[in-house]
């Protein structure tokens, strides 16, 4: 799989840009703020609908404009597809195949896959759950687009049974019983998307351990053993042997404990008027040897852990049977000689590697490749790394 053209009207920084890539590595040299970033964060947008730098889109249309145009043309063994994403402030999104108008802008999902590693990544080592738990379905939607749907309809009932328990709340503290019996009914709705998404985060992890323990290993082999493992509140439930590859979660079994550990909450959750059970709540635990790496990781294990994580994604895409898009943004540069000829490694065997550096010394030499300047609101090919 590679990317064979990319452009953008309005995206960031950009009032247009059209990009020509090819298989193999593709490396945008620029200075720090002339928008090399930009370009490919556009990409991972087509492959996730998500941005890797912020939460919400608006701050992806360029100021002043009401819209942002991304087209990707991604070629996949010998097919073409181009993925048209329109990016509407204050509406919904809209989605294009080859022309054709998408029912949801989440049919294009699994079009394209990539594996980006960028220095934000720090925050999946030392950041707050969230940024975990983010981690982990977005690589569950980039290995099975339908968990895109499973999240959003999680996330929807979420929402509607957080607002039930706060009225509820509000009402037994005035003396009133409250709808307890329809927040019975959205008990049950939250017990079978969580138990869906909690399943498919727990196959993830299952499949994935051994790849981090693996990467880990190779890009700090002077350091102590890495693991993950996912921590939830209802682990009792979890499938005999959980951990290693080859086990699969119960949807029934979790939907079942998830609806009693509801029942146990019930009066806390009333009180603060939140759901506190539920995979929202839950952590993908990282240690190495028997020490969490938030809070004890040096600054060069919790890069290494950060690069483990994400070359463990790739790994494990890989496995599937497609080859995704390897993304590296300006991270060379952060790390020390050894992790940097570890990555490069791998990168140099990618169906495709886009690189952004800010200068040409920063990219390893096995990533000689075609080159572009960003410089000034342009691109522009340069041929090979000069060297």
């Amino acid at each position: 799989m590679y990317v064979r053209h990319l452009q953008v009207s309005d995206f960031r920084s950009w009032e247009h840009a059209d990009l020509e890539l090819a298989p193999g590595a593709n490396v945008l040299i620029g200075q720090n703020g002339q928008g090399k970033t930009n370009l490919i964060e556009a990409i991972g947008y087509s492959a996730t609908l998500g941005s890797h730098r912020v939460a919400v889109d608006l701050p992806l249309i360029r100021h002043g404009c009401s819209r942002a145009i991304v087209r990707t043309a991604v070629v996949n063994e010998g097919r073409e597809l181009t993925i048209e994403l329109e990016i509407t402030a204050g509406k919904a999104n809209r989605a294009r195949v080859n022309r054709a108008p998408m029912q949801k802008t989440r049919d294009v999902l699994g079009i394209l896959r990539t594996v980006l590693f960028a220095p934000e990544d720090l925050a999946l080592v030392r950041g707050d759950p969230s940024e975990r738990r983010r981690f982990l379905d977005d690589l569950l939607v980039l290995r099975a687009p339908r968990y895109a749907g499973v999240r959003a309809d999680y996330e929807r009932v979420l929402r509607q049974r957080n607002a039930l328990l706060k009225s509820s709340g509000h009402a037994r503290r005035a003396g009133s019983k409250g709808d307890i019996a329809t927040l019975d009914v959205w008990d049950g709705h939250l017990a079978r998307h969580g138990a869906e998404l909690l399943a498919g985060r727990l196959d993830l992890v299952a499949d994935m351990a051994d790849h981090v323990t693996a990467a880990y290993a190779g890009v700090a082999p002077e350091s102590r053993p890495a693991w993950i493992r996912y921590r939830s509140g209802i682990a009792e439930s979890f499938p005999a042997g959980y951990g290693t590859p080859g086990t699969r979660a119960d949807m029934e079994v979790l939907t079942d404990a998830l609806l009693a550990a509801m029942v146990a909450a019930r009066d806390a959750e009333l009180d603060r008027g939140v759901s506190l059970v539920g995979p929202h709540r839950d952590e993908l635990e990282l240690t190495l040897a028997d020490v969490a790496a938030k809070g004890y990781a040096s600054h060069g294990e919790s890069w290494s852990f950060a690069l483990a994580l994400r070359l463990a994604s790739y790994e494990l895409l890989r496995a599937d049977g497609t080859e995704p898009v390897l993304v590296l943004d300006d991270v060379f540069a952060e790390l020390d000689r050894h992790r940097r000829q570890r990555l490069a490694e791998v990168a140099v065997n990618a169906e495709q590697v886009l690189v952004t550096a800010a200068v040409e010394e920063d990219v390893p030499d096995e990533l000689d490749g075609s080159r572009y300047v960003v410089s000034n609101g342009e691109v522009a090919r340069a041929g090979p790394v000069a060297r």
